[in-house]
């Protein structure tokens, strides 16, 4: 994990693809996509199963051990309306029933407006784009609000570090800019694309059980 002021609060990256915000006990977490892999195979697409549990148990992770009343999901929590297979919907049901003493708010994302809010027994808060809390404005698209520093996720961003010998590495990362920040998606099966960061932004990479800060933000390029 890697301590970064963000809007003058610290922010906790964590290898989980989540950020800790300490003194509102606030996890924030984009682009969950519960129920990708079943929308593939109600189409008909052969994958395997399990990548629900597999984001239950990261999200678990970033939330042991860590003081922490509220989830923030910064869009694309249900990934379309074919995600909703029994099966996915009893293993977060499930989850939710263990954690039933965390406050959940999910900002609504593009594949929110096409699936639907979630299970209104789950208990969780939906909100529209732009939500203010503390310093932040909480959206789903990247771009500035005039309600604060607004947190985003949808790009999925990625950069390709490359060594001077010409190998390369592709890894998923935190993106702060002046007034915007992108988060990594969070789901086990989401993909990633390449980000031009400018300069002057701070780029975060996962590398493995590591956050690692770019020393250049222009090096982290597509």
């Amino acid at each position: 994990m890697t301590d970064c002021i963000v809007a003058g609060e610290r922010l906790v990256l964590l290898a989980e693809r989540a950020a800790w915000w300490p003194a509102a006990r606030t996890l924030f977490v984009a682009d969950f996509h519960l129920g990708k892999a079943a929308s593939f195979r109600s189409a008909g697409i052969a994958l395997p199963a399990g990548t629900t549990s597999e984001s239950l148990e990261r999200l678990e992770g970033a939330l042991a051990g860590r003081d922490v009343a509220h989830l923030v999901i910064l869009g694309d929590f249900l990934h379309s309306a074919q995600a909703r297979a029994e099966a996915t919907l009893a293993r977060f049901a499930a989850w939710r029933q263990s954690r039933r003493d965390l406050a959940i708010t999910l900002v609504r994302g593009n594949h929110d407006d096409r699936a639907g809010d979630p299970p209104g027994e789950w208990g969780m808060r939906c909100v529209d784009p732009g939500a203010a809390l503390g310093p932040f404005a909480l959206v789903h698209e990247p771009a500035p609000a005039a309600g604060g520093y607004a947190l985003a996720g949808h790009l999925h961003p990625a950069v390709r570090l490359t060594e001077r010998g010409g190998q390369s590495l592709r890894l998923p990362c935190f993106w702060f800019g002046k007034r915007v920040g992108v988060l990594p998606s969070f789901g086990a099966f989401t993909g990633s694309a390449l980000v031009r960061p400018r300069a002057g932004d701070r780029v975060f990479v996962v590398a493995g059980d590591e956050v690692v800060a770019v020393a250049d933000s222009r090096q982290a390029a597509s």
